[in-house]
C-alpha cells in the first residue's frame, strides 16, 4: 500500500489511496487537485524528498469545494471593568478524496 505525506494549507497530511479528508480551502480547485509529495512509502521503501520527491504526485478529486467547520467562540471577560466580548469564527475548508499516488 502506498502512503504519501503532502502539504497544503500550511499543514501536512499522511494519505493513501481512497482516503477522504478535509483540508484548508482550495481556491482554484475545480473537480481535481494535484499535490506535491514530501515523503513516499511504497512496498517498504521510503523516499524522502529534499524538499520534494522527484516525479511524485498525488491526484485528488474535490468532493465539496467550500464548506465551513463548526463555529469556534472566544470570550474576553474582565470582572468589574464592564468588558465582555464574544467573537466567533468558522474556518472554510474543502473536502477531497485521494484517487491516485504516482511516482
Amino acid at each position: 500500500m502506498k502512503k504519501a505525506v503532502i502539504s497544503t494549507g500550511g499543514k501536512q497530511y499522511v494519505v493513501s489511496e481512497g482516503d477522504e479528508l478535509n483540508v484548508e480551502l482550495l481556491k482554484d480547485a475545480k473537480k481535481t487537485a494535484s499535490f506535491d509529495v514530501l515523503l513516499l512509502v511504497e512496498d517498504g521503501k521510503t523516499s524522502v524528498g529534499t524538499p520534494l520527491v522527484k516525479n511524485a504526485k498525488v491526484q485528488a478529486s474535490v468532493l465539496a469545494a467550500d464548506e465551513q467547520q463548526e463555529k469556534v467562540s472566544s470570550i474576553r471577560y474582565k470582572p468589574k471593568k464592564r468588558v465582555r466580548t464574544v467573537k466567533g469564527h468558522r474556518q472554510r475548508q474543502s473536502r477531497i478524496k485521494i484517487t491516485k499516488i504516482t511516482k
